[in-house]
């Protein structure tokens, strides 16, 4: 019995192997030998270094996109964004603290040590700031009774705080630098962070300086 292109078989009993039918619309499929290249492992579980990806490789999130922060600012445009000077204020508590005993004691060598690989600028603003105000304090209070005792009147001086801030943020900016122009021309090995740090930091000492001559102030006045 023929149906179309089909052949039925009833209730007949075929003896043998079928032969295959074959089919003229078969297409046979090639395929190409792979160009892929394989990575033997190295140790650590790396990429040995003969051995380097694809130079087709999808570097999407490699490259900065156009119109990005990053690729904006590029060149010596950087030095006014924050993120340059985001790695001079990566700093905590315990880095400051022995930052600070370490400038007390300048001839062990153990601060230019510390801060050599790691300046801060964190510690130096702040000691600056706390010295600034605590020493107009001291001046205000100093006038204020210098006038009591001679029965003056007395009126405060805001000058006082601008003379501080200029002083002492002229110290740690104007020496530094002068130090690392002269340093830098006579090819001497230095870094202009690494001088703002030394000389912010040993700023400190005159905090308690201060704070000390209050007493000696109310010693003299007895």
């Amino acid at each position: 019995m023929m149906s179309g292109n089909y052949t039925s078989i009833d209730n007949q009993k075929v003896s043998g192997p079928v032969p295959s039918v074959p089919d003229p619309d078969h297409i046979s499929v090639k395929f190409a030998e792979s160009n892929l290249q394989t990575f033997p492992p190295s140790e650590h579980g790396k990429i040995s270094g003969g051995s380097y990806p694809p130079r087709d490789a999808d570097d999407t999130f490699s490259k900065p996109v156009s119109g990005s922060e990053e690729s904006q600012h590029g060149g010596w445009l950087r030095m006014f964004t924050v993120a340059a000077y985001k790695p001079y204020f990566d700093v905590d508590t315990t880095d400051v603290l022995e930052r600070i005993r370490d400038s007390l004691f300048p001839f062990r060598g153990t601060f230019s040590e510390k801060t050599a690989e790691n300046p801060d600028l964190y510690g130096p603003f702040w000691i600056c700031t706390t010295l600034i105000f605590v020493a107009a304090s001291i001046g205000t209070f100093v006038t204020y009774i210098s006038h009591k005792l001679q029965n003056k009147e007395w009126d405060y001086d805001i000058n006082l705080v601008t003379w501080s801030a200029g002083v002492f943020y002229g110290y740690v900016t104007i020496v530094p630098l002068g130090l690392y122009v002269i340093l830098k021309y006579f090819s001497a090995p230095s870094g202009l962070v690494q001088l703002f740090c030394l000389y912010g930091y040993s700023l400190f000492i005159f905090i308690p300086a201060l704070v000390s001559f209050l007493f000696l102030l109310k010693f003299v006045m007895k």
